[in-house]
């Protein structure tokens, strides 16, 4: 495993995302709540660029007929079918099985780094 720096942490303002490419795989960098998170730019549904898609929140456990919403920003949804994964882990919301690769991401000297 190598790590491969993308981008100074100043590029990616708090709630914002770029598209990055490394050793030919596009990557999608995420600034959330100061941390920052990577997500591999393919949905496993169908193959859609799936940080393309809106950054979103979502209705939280709650009681009969009640509705919480939270979580927001930290939802990706898929462009094509609406697909929705954590941006964290990259885990399905519908479906804990599926994920979109995820990746370790570091800060060193300012600069954002990719173990891949």
């Amino acid at each position: 495993m190598a790590i491969r720096f993308v981008a100074a942490a100043d590029d990616v303002a708090e709630g914002t995302s770029i598209l990055v490419d490394v050793e030919g795989r596009s990557i999608g960098v995420f600034r959330l709540g100061g941390q920052f998170y990577a997500i591999h730019n393919y949905c496993p549904h169908a193959g859609a660029p799936l940080c393309r898609g809106q950054v979103v929140g979502t209705t939280l456990p709650s009681a009969v007929y009640e509705y919480v919403f939270g979580r927001q920003g930290e939802i990706i949804r898929c462009p094509w079918h609406g697909w929705e994964f954590d941006i964290k882990s990259g885990r399905s919301l519908a479906n804990p099985k599926v994920r979109a690769k995820s990746y370790e991401v570091s800060v060193v000297d300012g600069k954002i780094g990719i173990v891949v």
